[in-house]
């Protein structure tokens, strides 16, 4: 028992000076940084280089354990430094990436561009330049974060000059988008997927001004970072540029730079001894270790969670000892059925085996509802350990936030004229495709139907009499069309363009836009044929009534008249003088 108590103290002392040593031995962390400026076939950039030396003293600063800053490397050293890198990754608990230089995207795949690529030929990116796969696989053994940040979304001059040598094959403008197969992996464009980014007017470029005023801020969860640094890039490049984030990590902050230590002050909890010692003996699992803990905090807390575990323990030890019994009593029956013993043994022995069989299932119940309970205090414990230190948390970001508040100013919009504000809501319109024209700045009509159509189909309310900040934000969030396209007739729309609707031989388009089978229109009386018979009528109702020779009279729609002379009643027939009046009887006249 002394010996047990020993072993407990020691390995209780090696984890509390584990812990104590901060997270210098918990996670190590490596960067490697790239900055090609020099390129030999194509103008030479001039911020990459310095970005370079930006980011990486900011690594260094932030206690990274190696940080490796490359300037204008041709592909035979990139591929070492990518190569070297992977090894350091290997070993590390965090690892990442900068690149500023040259990119191209060629069928929908990155690639980084050495100093000495000429790009002459389409084909020639695949022998001269480094896709983004290999970039990840330098950094993929890292056991925690894997980081890749891409300043090199700028407007290409190799992508101009390089012939095709297939016809469609396609060669986009800036970088194209990514999704990392891996997790815990996340990739930030200087530009969104599709778009270029700026230098600026500076010797550093926005994203990477941005990037080391952001990134260091201790325990700032990565995702929110990056969010700060977007704002940043907006505002300095009146919203002309947006960084983009691809990737995804859990639901825990991941931080560059580990939080500050709270330094413990009369308030520290009273319990955090108690604590590691009950989470030393969790970890242990075992009776002598939780009666060990009983032994020195008999009570309280963390003592009630020590009794639960042990009365698990205790359920678990009558479960096997019940299950055995079992066994033996399954066997003993067994025996005495092979060696054909009397009924009434057999009978007893079966009894035995019953009661044992129910014993053991009663102590399996018993064990399940120990485990229960054990697992639901646990989980109590977590949950009030987990509220305390939100508590505390929250009370230190509030803290934080009144001292900034004191001393920085408001945030503010982006400085933009109202025809520029205009032109860009307009252009957002247009690519959802809420908007059929040009976006010219003037706020007209078409575009105020246009905004009052996405507000239907998006579920939002923004006035459409004008163009404001919000209204841009909410439809750049839309990552494709938001209203339906609508065609005219004889027209359907397939993807974002109107196509004529072909319809197979003997059947035509209807109203309603669908083939249908044609069919031949019987003849409808038009107006000028009802005219002509009013004529007509008319005319046989003003002719001179004098009674004929015979004295007969002729009788149809419009009256009776005597038949005129040299004429008489009878049938009509074709080819002969025969008139029909109005309808009725037949005036044959010779």
């Amino acid at each position: 028992m002394r010996f047990r108590l020993f072993v407990l103290l020691i390995v209780a002392t090696w984890l509390s000076i584990w812990l104590g040593t901060g997270s210098a031995l918990a996670e190590k962390r490596v960067a490697l940084v790239i900055g090609n400026s020099a390129y030999k076939h194509v103008g030479r950039l001039a911020n990459p280089a310095n970005d370079a030396a930006l980011v990486g003293g900011m690594f260094r600063k932030a206690g990274f354990d190696a940080v490796d800053v490359r300037v204008d490397l041709n592909v035979v050293d990139m591929r070492k430094a990518l190569r070297e890198f992977g090894g350091k990754a290997r070993e590390a608990d965090v690892a990442v990436i900068y690149y500023a230089g040259h990119g191209i995207e060629l069928d929908g795949t990155n690639y980084l561009i050495p100093t000495d690529a000429a790009l002459e030929t389409d084909t020639d990116v695949l022998d001269e330049a480094f896709p983004l796969d290999r970039v990840l696989f330098a950094i993929e053994p890292a056991k925690q974060l894997r980081l890749v940040i891409l300043d090199a979304c700028r407007d290409n001059p190799f992508a101009k000059t390089m012939k095709r040598t297939v016809a469609s094959r396609g060669i986009g403008r800036g970088l194209a988008k990514v999704e990392p197969t891996n997790p815990n992996t996340m990739i930030a464009f200087a530009a969104k997927a599709g778009s270029t980014a700026s230098d600026g007017d500076t010797k550093n470029s926005p994203f990477a001004t941005a990037l080391v005023e952001r990134l260091p801020t201790p325990g700032l969860d990565l995702r929110k970072a990056f969010g700060f640094v977007r704002d940043d890039v907006l505002k300095v490049t009146g919203s002309k540029q947006e960084p983009y984030v691809y990737g995804s990590l859990g639901g825990d902050d991941v931080s560059l730079v580990a939080a500050k230590p709270v330094v413990a002050g009369p308030q520290a909890n009273p319990d955090a001894e108690v604590r590691r010692d009950y989470e030393l003996a969790l970890q242990l699992g075992t009776r002598d270790g939780w009666t060990a803990f009983l032994n020195r905090v008999p009570s309280g807390f963390y003592a009630d969670l020590a009794k639960g575990q042990l009365n698990k323990i205790a359920a678990e030890e009558t479960r096997a000892a019940a299950a055995e019994r079992a066994r033996q009593a399954e066997d003993e029956k067994a025996r005495l059925a092979t060696e054909r013993a009397k009924k009434a043994e057999q009978e007893k022995a079966a009894a035995t085996a019953k009661a044992a069989e129910d014993a053991r299932l009663a102590a399996e119940k018993t064990k399940q509802i120990e485990e229960a309970k054990a697992a639901a205090a646990e989980q109590r414990r977590k949950e009030a350990e987990a509220a305390a230190a939100k508590a505390t948390a929250d009370q230190q970001s509030s803290e934080n936030e009144q001292k900034t508040a004191a001393v920085s100013p408001p945030p503010t919009q982006p400085s933009l004229s109202p025809q520029e504000t205009t032109r860009l809501v307009q252009s957002e319109l247009r690519r959802v495709g809420c908007l059929a024209t040009s976006a010219d700045g003037d706020w007209n009509t078409s575009s105020q139907r246009s905004l009052t159509l996405f507000n239907k189909y998006a579920g939002t309310t923004f006035d459409a009499k004008l163009a404001s900040f919000e209204a841009l934000d909410a439809i750049k969030a839309k990552p494709g069309r938001v209203c339906p396209l609508v065609c005219d007739r004889g027209f359907k729309a397939d993807g974002d363009a109107c196509v004529k609707i072909a319809c197979r031989a003997g059947y035509r388009v209807n109203d309603d836009n669908e083939c249908e089978k044609a069919q031949d229109k019987k003849p409808v009386a038009t107006r000028e044929d009802t005219k002509k018979r009013d004529t007509e009528r008319k005319q046989v109702e003003a002719a001179p009534t004098k009674p004929s020779a015979s004295g007969q009279m002729i009788c149809n729609n419009a009256g009776c008249r005597p038949v005129r002379p040299g004429c008489r009643i009878g049938t009509q027939k074709y080819g002969s003088a025969t008139s029909m009046v109005g309808g009725g009887q037949a005036e044959v006249c010779d």
